[in-house]
């Protein structure tokens, strides 16, 4: 009898009681989680979107290659007018694309907190402008955004020539072969970025921009892997994956440029050298005195082209719109002249937060302007008829002459800058922008109210592509972008730099470069594609881009020996 009962001691283990108390305990935390979000699961049940698995919801679509979740994600909300609604597991994401909603989001100053995937970007860019908030984010992006009015901007011209000229020359050893532009515009967008914004010659590099770009998309590539991988969004199961030490090399190639620009840019400060060290090299080589700093009496208006003001509609307004002679004659300098002349004078400025700003506005004003001029160069490649025109203005602007472009030049690139809109609105460099709500959301396009703690995504290629705004969505037409067209079109039914307060800081920037680039290969070359746009496999990773690359062919219009010349100074 008393063997009996010891027995029945022995097979009640410590690790019976264990689980026999998890259970319970799992159950309740369970039932406090759920009880905590019962006002987001309320919300989200009146939202309209496709149905989901249980508990998982839409976990299985974002899985697999870039270009098929891109597909199955715009194949599967392309029944709901407005707004559609997916759960990622826990995680409620809702897609918005009608104009009069995006506004709401876009335009408030309430709901400016990025999503939470943007954490894996903390290694990379710290507490810089694309990921920061409150405070901070304010008196930086205030302090930063008078570095890209158009007074700074027009110093640049001779550097977005020079470089320009040497991407033609460097363009000829494909020799009509097909080719992936996309190589040439990383490389050249970086080197642009680094003579302009960010001050430094050429002379500073150990080697091209091209190593930094092709850094710069792989580690996208895993920051992308992490937002799609259940798994790897834990930091801890992250830091044991192969992907945690190649982010460690590639950060140590990003990080180690832009460190070596930033010595080397306060290496030049403390000789009393300000401006970029390119356009006094480039004006030593020419014996000419490089252009200085704008006075305070420089007028610098807006200046709108068709209803357009540099990448977004005439009608939007922000920071960069404010009028030169407002901001103040010692914040006319470039990006990085501005953030150590602050930090000399006492602003609060940390050389951690310098670095900081200086990786977010290298990788924010290379990568999206190198995927926006390479869909742009297939897109002319593929029609041929609009390339025809495009070529017929410069021609007219230019005519037998290969002076470089000057700042009124573009603006008078009218149809190529409809063709560049045209670009960016069916191929937007940024196809999602996403946002985490702290507060509900009440949308204008039905009785619909977003609850906090949700995604908010603004779904831009939908948006871009709303039948209810474009005649022929899907069709690429230039002419989407002449004025009468525009004149009744909602401001937000194209934010390619997306709007409001949040809006991209280096757009006009951007435009500028991108007319002068382009114009100048155009100029030179007639671009080819064999393929057409039923061809594209888009991926919506950080950016835009095609799985298959962007293959083109060159032929040269005609020689230009004086542009050879003009290189090899």
């Amino acid at each position: 009898m008393s063997l009996e009962i010891l027995k029945d001691h022995v097979f009640i283990s410590p690790s019976s009681v264990f689980y026999f108390l998890l259970l319970p305990t799992f159950l309740l935390w369970l039932t406090y989680w759920r009880l905590s979000r019962r006002h987001l699961y309320k919300l989200a049940d009146r939202l309209p979107g496709p149905k989901g698995l249980p508990i998982i919801g839409h976990l299985l679509d974002v899985f697999g290659p870039a270009s098929s979740v891109f597909k199955t994600v715009i194949r599967k909300s392309a029944e709901f007018e407005n707004i559609a609604k997916m759960w990622i597991g826990p995680q409620l994401v809702v897609f918005i694309y009608d104009p009069r909603d995006v506004e709401i989001l876009l335009s408030s100053h309430v709901y400016i907190d990025k999503s939470s995937e943007y954490k894996f970007f903390k290694p990379w860019l710290g507490e810089g402008l694309l990921i920061s908030t409150g405070a901070k984010w304010r008196a930086h992006r205030k302090l930063i955004a008078p570095t890209f009015h158009l007074n700074v901007l027009k110093s640049f011209i001779d550097l977005f020539n020079e470089n320009s000229r040497n991407v033609v020359h460097k363009l000829r050893s494909e020799g009509g072969k097909t080719f992936d532009c996309h190589d040439y515009m990383s490389e050249a967008t970086v080197e642009i970025l680094l003579e302009t914004a960010m001050g430094v010659s050429k002379k500073a590099q150990d080697k091209s921009g091209y190593e930094y770009a092709m850094a710069v998309m792989k580690m996208c590539d895993i920051l992308h892997l992490r937002s799609r991988s259940i798994f790897l969004r834990s930091e801890f199961i992250f830091t044991l994956s192969k992907y945690y030490q190649e982010q460690g090399k590639l950060l140590s190639i990003i990080h180690g440029l832009t460190t070596k620009v930033i010595k080397y840019k306060k290496a030049a400060f403390a000789k009393g050298t300000r401006g970029s060290l390119a356009q006094h090299e480039v004006a030593a080589q020419k014996k000419i005195t490089p252009p200085s700093t704008p006075t305070p009496q420089t007028s610098t208006k807006e200046i709108s082209v068709e209803g357009l003001s540099f990448g977004q509609s005439a009608g939007l307004k922000d920071d960069l719109d404010v009028e030169d002679n407002d901001v103040g004659e010692k914040r006319r300098l470039a990006f990085l002249d501005l953030l150590l002349e602050s930090a000399q004078n006492g602003a609060l400025l940390s050389d951690t937060e310098i670095k900081e700003q200086v990786d977010t506005i290298m990788f924010e004003g290379h990568d999206t302007t190198a995927a926006g001029s390479s869909f742009f160069l297939s897109l002319m490649g593929i029609h041929q008829q609009i390339q025809d025109r495009v070529i017929a203005e410069l021609d007219e602007i230019f005519g037998d002459s290969d002076r470089p472009a000057t700042f009124q030049d573009t603006l008078e690139m009218k149809y190529m800058e409809r063709c560049l809109m045209e670009t960016l609105r069916m191929y937007p460099p940024v196809p999602l922008i996403a946002r985490e709500l702290q507060e509900d959301l009440k949308l204008a396009s039905g009785p619909y109210i977003i609850p906090r703690g949700a995604t908010v995504t603004v779904a831009t290629v939908k948006l871009h592509r709303n039948p209810k705004v474009y005649t022929n969505p899907n069709v690429f037409d230039p002419d989407n972008f002449l004025p009468e067209r525009q004149a009744n079109r909602h401001y937000y039914a194209f934010v390619p730099f997306s709007a409001g307060p949040r809006s991209c800081v280096g757009r006009k920037y951007a435009m500028l470069k991108l007319k002068i680039l382009l114009s100048t290969i155009l100029r030179n070359y007639r671009v080819f594609s064999d393929l057409t746009e039923a061809d594209f496999k888009l991926q919506a990773d950080i950016i835009l881009k095609r799985e298959e690359g962007f293959r083109v062919r060159l032929q040269p219009r005609q020689p230009k020996p004086k542009a050879k010349a003009a290189v090899a100074t």
